[in-house]
């Protein structure tokens, strides 16, 4: 579940489309076909399919076959192949149709062009002149790149712009929208996004750039940045700008793997390039005066996650790439990608160099591939004013890797008119006034504002907002039916106080339960804005399952309130809580903190010790502790939600380090420890095979400790798949003094089931999991050696339910398919050992909700 929430709150436009998109269908053309040899009746692969009168272009694919969606009123339709004779045939719109098209050979060409159609042979790699002339191109991309070059720098312009496309007249036109008239604009009838589109977001960013080889170091001083400016108690301005720069990552050709849309691209000049992608010399073009080879390329398997298009390579001895153009296959196992389409152009310096000029990348999205209203999103980004092996002080490369200079966000219209790189397009002018304008109209507000309370669970009230509603109602073993109801204040109560609060009752244990906050911002800015800095005082009385630890979710969430087996050990507790936090720009952080803890057991939980052979009940355990946690996450993207902090993952590890002192005798601590530990996360990117999710931790208690205060291992008793937990151990099975951990979550992308004729339709894609745990209990914290240590829990049955890790590692996997219906992941769970403990299961089938490009 929170994985839905995590994609939606980070596509910011939802908001806005909660309000605009209705059930509409603009005029879609639907034209597929077969072109082939008119002789021959070979198919013939990457014939150029235009719309004659725009700059509408397609490619039959590596079989001849071509499917396209037209929005428009286009009545004609192109086909262009070397060697052959053109040809256009006539469409009718709005209807889908299917077209043969036969082409034949142009006699006054023939004699100097030989065209082999991709079926007359079977394609192999050896002894294929397209495939030697990407060679080439490969062995020669370091000497084409600016990486290629000692030293670099140059101007950056950046532009991302998102709007709503394909709309139809009769959307325009209802009622709903007659104030909203401003926003309509008409696009260019050339661009993917549809013919009719309503601006929603748009950012830009002038800067310099600095390149160094030896070693290898990059510098970027934004000079300056513009965007729109949404409110920040609906939308974090800041993680959308970061989630959507890191779905719209520039496209270097040159590089192995590429970004697009969160997944990982391999390039078609990559090193391993013709292992996976055909090849196909088409023709030979004149671009800029300069007389080039047009190789087009496919993916051998068209739902990997790979380009097809066309690349115009040089003929000048340098192999250098003048131009690409860069598309998906329609089979491709993407998700909500109606069309996608990216062009590079390049140029020469006064010494014959080449360096990217422009790099163009446009996706239009959408629910449905072909039918109703979506979202066009466009980056453009221009190079100029390049300088080429100019050596390049170090203290250039000072500091952080990125660097806005002071008032870079207040430069006026005038300023951008003139170091714009490009002039806005017709319908991105007065975007940042209209969306103003937008904002302040009561009927946006008031639906941006159930909007907040359906997605992120709050609704505004001003000064304050009440939520979050997910929690409103929830159920356990222990409190039975669970009432909740809270709130916090805004930055429009003050920018410097905030506070925070929730009652809870249960109807079976008859008690209630609550929560209460003040924090003091030292830095005058929201607490929930990178980076923090901030005091927190805090008591809470509450329930709590010992050891868990639910990520992105309240542990009263209801749909967290049906779990398998018995789970009746619960604990009452109170919490006071003093906390220091501090981040800073580079993304490390340190939180001082104090907390005193007082835990009773609930249910059939029960503290007791032995003493002279006498059982001895405990009503209440008290520790007090301070603690340090060191964070430091290079490079960290994410969305700052409602509740939680959702990092967007990325190549870059993240370390944690906690420690935490328990002292006895400071406010009635009854026990002095030491607790240490460490977590590494990291994402390894593995191009075509997918990517993999590996997670370290580590930790060891010093000191003697009664088991509720031991590391109590994360289990998990619902039937959603939890990443950070152990899905098949119960709740309090497992305690440890010191142990070692290992994650390792692996997805394949699809890479074998794309392959598998009919199963490559379902867009299905391969996970895998190994999770092992071991640890440890030294003899000063075993009670059957210290009578006077709490006693290891027992089940109804008077049964051991809690246990060491001494005798093995504990060790579960999984196997499981993600994508199901684009939102599904289901995971066949297998539990590998201590099989012989009371209401374990060895399988299990468990099921998570995941949202994904």
């Amino acid at each position: 579940m929170d994985s839905i929430n995590r994609f939606i709150k980070i596509s910011f436009f939802t908001i806005i489309s909660v309000f605009f998109v209705q059930l509409s269908f603009a005029q879609t053309t639907v034209v597929k076909g077969t072109v082939i040899d008119a002789k021959t009746k070979e198919t013939l692969p990457f014939v150029s399919v235009t719309i004659p009168g725009t700059r509408l272009g397609f490619s039959t694919d590596a079989d001849g076959n071509f499917n396209v969606q037209l929005s428009g009123n286009y009545k004609t339709i192109s086909f262009t192949y070397v060697g052959y004779i053109s040809q256009v045939r006539n469409i009718t719109p709005g209807i889908p149709q299917t077209i043969k098209v036969l082409l034949k050979t142009d006699a006054n060409v023939l004699s100097e062009v030989v065209v082999k159609s991709g079926r007359r042979k079977k394609y192999r790699n050896k002894n294929n002149p397209a495939v030697e002339l990407i060679e080439k191109v490969i062995a020669n991309k370091d000497n084409n790149r600016v990486k290629g070059y000692d030293f670099a720098e140059y101007q950056k312009y950046e532009k991302l712009s998102f709007a709503l496309s394909d709309l139809s007249d009769k959307f325009k036109e209802k009622k709903l929208f007659k104030n909203y008239q401003f926003l309509f604009k008409n696009q260019d009838s050339t661009a993917i996004g549809g013919q009719t589109i309503l601006p929603l977001y748009m950012e830009e960013k002038l800067s310099e750039v600095y390149y160094k080889k030896n070693p290898s170091q990059t510098k970027t001083k934004i000079l300056a940045m513009k965007k729109v400016d949404f409110d920040p108690k609906y939308i974090d301005q800041q993680g959308v700008s970061a989630y959507m720069n890191r779905m719209y990552q520039d496209i270097d050709i040159y590089e192995n793997n590429i970004f697009v849309v969160s997944n990982q691209f391999l390039s078609p000049i990559a090193n391993s390039a013709p292992n996976f992608y055909l090849y196909y010399i088409t023709d030979t073009v004149v671009i800029d005066n300069q007389k080039v080879i047009e190789l087009s390329y496919a993916p051998r398997n068209k739902g990997d996650m790979l380009f097809q298009g066309k690349l115009y390579i040089s003929q000048d001895g340098k192999f250098a790439v003048k131009q690409a153009l860069v598309t998906v296959h329609k089979n491709i196992n993407l998700n909500f990608i109606r069309d996608f389409e990216s062009t590079l152009d390049f140029n020469q310096n006064e010494k014959g160099q080449y360096y990217l000029s422009k790099n163009t990348l446009q996706i239009n999205f959408g629910i449905s591939k072909s039918k109703g209203s979506g979202v066009f999103g466009e980056r453009m980004v221009s190079f100029k004013n390049y300088i080429i092996d100019k050596p390049i002080p170090d203290s250039v490369f000072n500091g952080p890797m990125e660097e806005v200079v002071k008032s870079a966000d207040v430069h006026t219209e005038a300023f951008w008119k003139d170091n714009r790189h490009e002039v806005l397009a017709a319908s991105e002018q007065g975007i940042y006034h209209n969306i103003d304008s937008l904002q302040n109209m009561s009927s946006f507000k008031r639906t941006a504002e159930i909007a907040t309370l359906l997605i992120a669970g709050y609704k505004s009230f001003g000064p304050v907002e009440i939520g979050p509603a997910n929690t409103f109602y929830s159920f356990n073993p222990v409190e039975g039916f669970r009432l909740r109801f809270g709130g916090r204040t805004t930055t429009q109560l003050s920018k410097r106080y905030y506070f925070e609060g929730y009652g809870a009752y249960g109807f079976k244990d008859e008690k209630w339960k609550y929560f209460l906050s003040s924090t003091y911002s030292l830095n005058n800015k929201s607490i929930y804005q990178f980076p923090q800095n901030y005091i927190r005082a805090s008591f809470q009385r509450d329930t709590k399952i010992p050891g868990q630890e639910l990520q992105f979710v309240q542990e009263d969430n209801f749909l967290l309130s049906f779990k398998r087996g018995d789970n009746n050990q619960w604990l009452y507790n109170d919490v006071y809580r003093l906390d220091y936090i501090k981040e800073f720009e580079n993304h490390f952080s340190y939180t001082l903190g104090f907390r005193k803890w007082n835990q009773s057991p609930a249910g059939s939980l029960q503290y007791n010790s032995s003493q002279n052979n006498t059982v001895v009940s405990h009503d209440d355990l008290n520790t007090s502790e301070l603690s340090l946690e060191l964070r430091w996450a290079p490079n960290e993207k994410f969305y700052q939600s409602k509740i939680y902090r959702t990092p967007v993952p990325g190549p870059n590890p993240v370390f944690t380090a906690r420690y935490t002192a328990g002292i006895k005798g400071i406010l009635q601590g009854e026990y002095n420890y030491h607790n240490l530990l460490g977590n590494v996360y990291k994402r390894f990117y593995l191009s075509q095979l997918g990517y993999t999710d590996v997670t370290v931790e580590g930790g060891y208690i010093f000191g003697q400790v009664p088991f509720p205060l031991l590391d109590i291992h994360r289990a998990n008793q619902t039937y959603s798949y939890q990443l950070n937990s152990y899905n098949l151990m119960n709740f309090l099975e497992f305690v440890s003094d010191h142990y070692a951990s290992l994650n390792i979550d692996h997805s394949f992308n699809g890479f074998f089931l794309n392959k598998v004729p009919l199963i490559n339709k379902l867009k299905l894609r391969e996970v895998v999991t190994f999770k092992g745990l071991y640890g440890g209990l030294r003899n000063e914290n075993n009670p059957s050696i210290h009578n006077e240590l709490y006693s290891f829990p027992t089940n109804e049955n008077a049964v051991r339910s809690t246990y060491t890790l001494d005798k093995s590692p504990y060790i579960e996997g999984s196997v499981g398919l993600s994508n199901i219906f684009k939102v599904l992941r289901i995971d066949l769970v297998k539990r590998f050992n201590y099989l012989d403990h009371p209401e374990v299961s060895e399988w299990g089938i468990r099921t998570r909700f995941k949202l994904d490009f």
